[in-house]
């Protein structure tokens, strides 16, 4: 029998059906390790995810859905402005965190949100949460084959997932970029050559 604390009042929100974000995002780690604790003791099977999920799409959901097959509870790293932009660059993320946050509380395979932040050890969430599963994509970084047996003692299996989709964020970022690049080459090329025309007119007036 769980005690009546507050962690429990929040594994009580986790497991119902709705978003509840304010249930669902634990940004303190001793209290994720808390209900993380309490959830185990319950019988759940521990999942543990993370990354920037930026302009989240279709591979991100399989993604997640993938995930959540290897247990019972899903928890999800996400990535802040700051720690984005330090791994990323300047430019991203194209999301800010809190609309990140927003849109993956309403994805149903989500149970626990967590930030992972600027100054952090990038491993500090995989110890805090010692999941029975922990989940990588073979899109990023984070995960190096060298660091797997490092991971691993804090964890009962790491599973490593191809990409879900056929583009990614970073795919998709490229794009837009240079259709907007090729968009204002034609529109320069259109215009120049009037701008021009209207120059000389203008000298030969003076």
């Amino acid at each position: 029998m769980i005690e009546e604390t507050g962690a429990k009042t929040s594994v009580k929100n986790i497991l119902s059906s709705g978003a509840n974000l304010a249930d669902r995002y634990l940004a303190d780690y001793d209290e994720l390790a808390g209900v993380v604790s309490d959830l185990k003791r319950m019988g759940y099977r521990i999942v543990l995810t993370q990354g920037v999920f930026d302009m989240i799409h279709e591979g991100h959901a399989r993604y997640l859905e993938k995930a959540l097959e290897h247990g019972d509870i899903l928890i999800v790293g996400v990535d802040t402005d700051e720690f984005t932009r330090a791994r990323k660059g300047p430019n991203r993320p194209v999301v800010p965190f809190q609309e990140r946050l927003n849109m993956l509380a309403h994805l149903r395979h989500v149970s626990i949100l967590t930030p992972r932040d600027v100054g952090q050890d990038i491993g500090l969430l995989i110890k805090t949460v010692q999941p029975h599963v922990l989940i990588a994509s073979e899109s990023t970084k984070d995960f190096p084959e060298h660091e797997i047996a490092a991971y691993e003692e804090y964890c009962e299996q790491v599973v490593v997932l191809p990409p879900q989709a056929t583009t990614s964020t970073t795919a998709r970022i490229r794009f837009l970029t240079i259709d907007g690049a090729d968009r204002l080459a034609r529109e320069l090329s259109e215009r120049i050559p009037g701008l021009v025309q209207e120059s000389l007119e203008r000298i030969r007036n003076l």
